[in-house]
Order: structure tokens, then C-alpha cells, then sequence
């Protein structure tokens, strides 16, 4: 059975979205790259104004009510469904639940051939590019590089400290059915 999924988690600013568009280049099929900051924005604004929705704190840290869950289980389940009907798919993931948040995915892609992928990079690293993008809460690259890794099991890691997205993606298409 051909790989059907990628999800690749790491922390904020550790690089995943330079490694997913890179591996759409270099995958020889079309792959679809679907992510958490997708999901954040088609919510409404209001679910970044309220306890049920999400919210990034000063010192960088996210959280995220009940609202915010059950949007995003319909997510998780509606990216299963589209790999089950035939797309293949990037999932750039922050796993800010370590373990629970692999767990969810595991059972939505349940049956499904899925390629687990962790981004690495050092929290020093993660926090220059941070500052450098100026779109995210200062302190968000720090406070996840290691904590979204805790528990979770990978297929593959690559550590993009030292290394460009590039050779990442092609580590990562090597091991690609």
C-alpha cells in the first residue's frame, strides 16, 4: 500500500512549512498540504476571543477550549476522509497535546498508510526565525521546540537547526511508498 499521509509536527518557526512545500516539489504525485494554521484561519475571529475557541498568550503559549476541539476533530476526521477518497496529504501538525494529540490522529487515519515525521530544531534557532517572521507570539518557538515532541513517536526525524528544508524533504520523500 502507497503512503497515503504525512504528518509532520514540530514546533512553531522549527521550519515544517518550508519542508512541506519542498516535498510538494520533489514528491512525484500531488500532495495536498494541510495544517493547523489552516484550521485556525477559517475559524472566525470570535473563537480567538473567547474560552471556547483558541488563544496565544504573551509569553507564547496556546490554548484552546472545548469550542476549538470540536472543530478540530471534524478537521482530523474530514483530512481522513479525503486521504480515504484518494488524496494524498501533508499534515504540518503542532502537537501541543504531545501524545493525545498523535493519539487522535492515529484513530481518525486509522487503516490508512501514514509516514509520522518529527521537525526538530533548537529552541534558540526556532526563536531567531520567530522574531525574524514577526507574525507570531514572541516566546511560542521556545516554549514548544522540545514540549510537542514529549511522548510522540515518529517514523522519521529531521532536525532543521543545521539543515535546509530541502534535504529535509528529501529525507522525508526517500521514505515514501
Amino acid at each position: 500500500m502507497m503512503t497515503q499521509v504525512i504528518v509532520v509536527n514540530g514546533g512553531s518557526s522549527s521550519g515544517k512549512s518550508g519542508i512541506i512545500r519542498c516535498l510538494q516539489a520533489v514528491l512525484p504525485d500531488p500532495w495536498l498540504a494541510l495544517g493547523t494554521d489552516t484550521l485556525v484561519e477559517a475559524m472566525p475571529a470570535s473563537m480567538r476571543a473567547s474560552d471556547g475557541g483558541i488563544g496565544f498568550a504573551a509569553d507564547g503559549k496556546v490554548s484552546v477550549g472545548p469550542e476549538f476541539r470540536a472543530l478540530e476533530a471534524a478537521w482530523i476526521e474530514g483530512i481522513a476522509a479525503m486521504a480515504r477518497a484518494g488524496a494524498r496529504i501533508v499534515v504540518d501538525e503542532v502537537f501541543l497535546g504531545g501524545p493525545y494529540s498523535q493519539q487522535r490522529w492515529r484513530k481518525a487515519l486509522e487503516g490508512l498508510r501514514v509516514l509520522w515525521v518529527g521537525v526538530r530544531c533548537e529552541a534558540t534557532v526556532a526563536a531567531g526565525r520567530e522574531l525574524a517572521r514577526g507574525d507570531r507570539t514572541r516566546g511560542m518557538a521556545a516554549s514548544q521546540a522540545d514540549a510537542v515532541h514529549h511522548g510522540v513517536t515518529y517514523d522519521l526525524e529531521v532536525d532543521t537547526t543545521h539543515t535546509e528544508a530541502m534535504e529535509c524533504a528529501r529525507a522525508i520523500a526517500a521514505r515514501v511508498d
